[in-house]
């Protein structure tokens, strides 16, 4: 069997075992946790348990601080620069997106720019905590340079995540999550442990050349932008993650484009970098800034109605608003479970001995 299925529940409890063991404090082990299974619970299985080993490797090599002490370094009423003090991401991004949302509830926005963290897991979590305070979220994050630009041999850019999150009435809420790359780094994981090719117009050779091997960027390939390729706008999808660059790193003191740390620890750190860690950008914005909230969200509503509405060019498949699909997902995963690859299991398990935390597997 390719596949197993794992309670939430049981795989929450064996997360927290392991960061117990990397060294994280009480205070951030459920944080952390909540914030790597939302992945997989909202069906981005390539961000969730399955980076978990990674999140160790970065801790055991130094790269990554157990114990971060996360502080804004700089502000203005609604603005704010934090340094996460080489911390998880997945601790370091809800501290700064708080900080933006405190910052919106005293002058209508809040944005917030951080520098010297790690991978913050998926973009929505965080863009996500602000839906229940009336105000749209705002969430990005740079990454290390796995993209090359429009005509690019060079890869300069990573696959650098923007979401942006719009609260409702009785509707769902409005939750775009993104790569601005045609398809995140995740998903060539996801196929390279299936040996799988992937879709044409995600990736090229060292050549510049479109492939269809999930492998390609271990031979010296890269993504590809958003688009594919010039003919089908890929100068759109490398101008979005450059933006994402710039307000994650450029302005807060990370490092940016080809000098972002990589995830794997073991992948040799940049030379001559200019800033520190990877870098994050959040905003927050009350919607009563703008016009009465409950106004807004009975037209949010009827904007979302009237979308779902549309006439579908296939009368089995509906037009679906941004966040449907992962809304569903996580309503079946917590039912059901948590489905891991036996690679991934196979990780884990690894990880579990090398820890001496008890398997689950």
């Amino acid at each position: 069997m390719q596949e197993q299925f794992f309670p939430y529940q049981i795989l929450s409890e064996f997360t927290k075992d392991i960061f117990r063991k990397l060294g994280l404090p009480e205070q951030d082990i459920d944080l952390a946790t909540k914030v790597l299974l939302s992945a997989d619970v909202r069906g981005i299985d390539s961000h969730g348990i399955a980076r978990l080993s990674g999140y160790a490797r970065l801790i055991e090599a130094g790269r990554a601080n157990p114990e971060p002490k996360v502080k804004v370094v700089y502000e203005t009423p609604s603005t704010a620069t934090i340094d996460g003090d080489r911390g998880l991401g997945l601790v370091v991004a809800p501290f700064a997106m708080q900080v933006a949302i405190e910052k919106a509830k005293n002058v209508g926005t809040g944005w917030v720019s951080v520098k010297n963290s790690n991978h913050y897991g998926i973009a929505a979590y965080h863009a996500m905590m602000a839906l229940e305070h009336d105000m749209i979220g705002i969430s990005m994050t740079n990454a290390s340079a796995l993209v090359a630009p429009t005509f690019s041999m060079e890869r300069m850019l990573g696959t650098n995540p923007i979401c942006v999150v719009v609260p409702a009435g009785e509707e769902p809420p409005f939750v775009a999550d993104m790569a601005t790359t045609t398809a995140a780094n995740g998903k060539l994981e996801i196929l390279q442990r299936k040996n799988m090719p992937t879709p044409a117009g995600w990736v090229q050779d060292k050549e510049g050349n479109s492939v269809t091997d999930a492998h390609a960027l271990k031979q010296g390939g890269a993504l590809l932008p958003l688009g594919s390729d010039r003919e089908r706008s890929s100068h759109k999808g490398y101008a979005l993650g450059s933006i994402v660059d710039i307000f994650s790193a450029v302005l807060s003191g990370a490092n940016y484009g080809p000098w972002v740390p990589p995830f794997p620890a073991y992948v040799p750190m940049p030379q001559n970098m200019p800033g520190e860690g990877i870098g994050h950008f959040f905003g927050a914005m009350r919607i009563d800034g703008f016009r009465p909230a409950d106004e807004f969200k009975q037209h949010m509503d009827n904007w979302i109605k009237r979308f779902k509405g549309a006439k579908p060019v296939n009368p089995d498949q509906p037009v679906l608003i941004p966040g449907d699909v992962e809304r569903e997902m996580e309503a079946e995963r917590m039912t059901l479970g948590i489905p891991l690859h036996a690679a991934v299991i196979n990780d884990l398990k690894g990880l579990a001995d090398k820890l001496g935390v008890l398997s689950i597997f």
